[in-house]
């Protein structure tokens, strides 16, 4: 069947395809439970547009492809045109610096990825079977459109290892980088995965949660039902709060959390810290199959170690209490080794169109993969597990 002829078309929003023939590329073993991960789903994506999120004015332009055989959906990417570099989170404003200086324009440029979501996931989304034949036109397609487009670059960020070695393969450059993530051992609870520690980091955990505790109230953790109307209202005062110290405006809107409350509540867990019958800080967390996701942090008041607490600890006692195999904390944060969360390697795809300046960036992408094997090594043999011991 990899052999019929593929039609490729490009939608200027999800509001272009049903649903049920996006979800059947992105998500197919939702058929029969939890989405791998919720980002790629239809009704994530097109949260983030109708929210105006993403699309006219946000510089995320949809420009989503579709593969057809047959008329039938085999293969589906989300697609960005992009005039700025900013919420993604595979940094290259050195790339883009570097282009212009010499003359030449970086922006716009194309870039597959799940907009201010810095979480690995596929990014070539096939139906069971097409798997080969996806990949190869909807990469076709990319480099097509950024050519034909005269544009400079066009880039897969956060896809999957699999998708980056497929990629290779078809001649594209592929970027290795580092999150950390948080491994469930099989743990039977908290304390289990404390004594798996170190003793020194084992009381500064505890430490922290008793401090966290002191702040004079309590910690729910909602998801479902549970999550009421204004449980929003107090996550947005967060959320902005966050948003304007870190990137000067909030990339989501309000709009946004009332998207995901009508369509979403269920793939969501809210972590609300509650003082006086208020809430005064709060973490939002997507859940997939096997990992659960954080997002979102915010706070209105100064609590010690109320942070680590909402974002860290109580993400890892959930994962424990249902199972889940991993926790993946977001972007950055060498802090978090000390909390249990080792490093993993990320990646990216990514296509040039200037000749040198490929060569240029190829050379650059050699040197940091072995930079980023090698400080992966030392940061998981410095992590706060406990070392075996050795004879002799």
């Amino acid at each position: 069947m990899d052999q019929k002829a593929v039609e490729i078309t490009v939608l200027s929003g999800l509001g272009d395809i049903a649903a049920a023939d996006w979800d059947a590329c992105a998500c197919p073993e939702a058929a029969v439970g939890r989405p791998r991960d919720p980002f790629t789903t239809h009704r994530f994506l097109s949260a983030l547009e109708r929210s105006g999120s993403v699309g006219a004015g946000t510089g995320w332009q949809p420009h989503h492809l579709v593969a057809r055989v047959d008329g039938e959906v085999i293969a589906a990417m989300p697609l960005y045109a992009k005039s700025h570099s900013q919420g993604e989170y595979i940094f290259d404003h050195g790339w883009a610096d570097a282009l212009e200086r010499a003359g030449g324009r970086y922006y716009p440029k194309l870039q597959s990825a799940v907009p201010f979501t810095p979480v690995t996931g596929r990014r070539y989304l096939t139906r069971p079977g097409w798997e080969g034949a996806g990949r190869a036109a909807l990469t076709q397609a990319l480099v097509q459109i950024a050519a034909d487009n005269a544009l400079s670059s066009a880039h897969v960020t956060f896809c999957t290892a699999e998708e980056a070695e497929a990629g290779r393969a078809m001649g594209l450059l592929h970027r290795v980088t580092q999150q950390f993530h948080w491994e469930n051992r099989a743990y039977a609870d908290f304390d289990a995965f404390l004594g798996q520690l170190s003793s020194r980091k084992r009381k500064a955990i505890r430490r922290e949660r008793a401090g966290a505790a002191a702040f004079g109230g309590t910690i729910r953790r909602l998801s479902g039902a549970a999550i009421h109307p204004e449980h929003w209202d107090a996550f947005w005062a967060f959320y902005q709060d966050t948003g304007s110290r870190k990137w000067g405006r909030p990339y989501l809107t309000r709009a946004f959390f009332d998207e995901i409350h009508e369509t979403m509540r269920d793939d969501v867990l809210l972590i609300l810290a509650e003082r006086d019958g208020r809430p005064v800080a709060g973490a939002l967390n997507f859940l997939g199959a096997d990992t659960l996701y954080g997002r979102y942090w915010g706070a209105l008041e100064d609590h010690p170690f109320l942070h680590f607490e909402c974002c860290y600890y109580q993400a890892i006692d959930h994962a424990i209490a249902q199972g889940l195999a991993c926790v993946e904390a977001g972007a950055q944060g060498e802090h978090k080794l000390a909390r249990g969360y080792l490093p993993v390697e990320t990646h990216s795809l990514h296509w040039i169109a200037e000749p040198s300046f490929r060569a240029a960036v190829a050379r650059y992408l050699d040197a940091e993969r072995h930079a980023v094997g090698s400080e992966i090594a030392a940061l998981t043999d410095y992590g706060p597990f406990r070392k075996p011991q050795r004879d002799g």
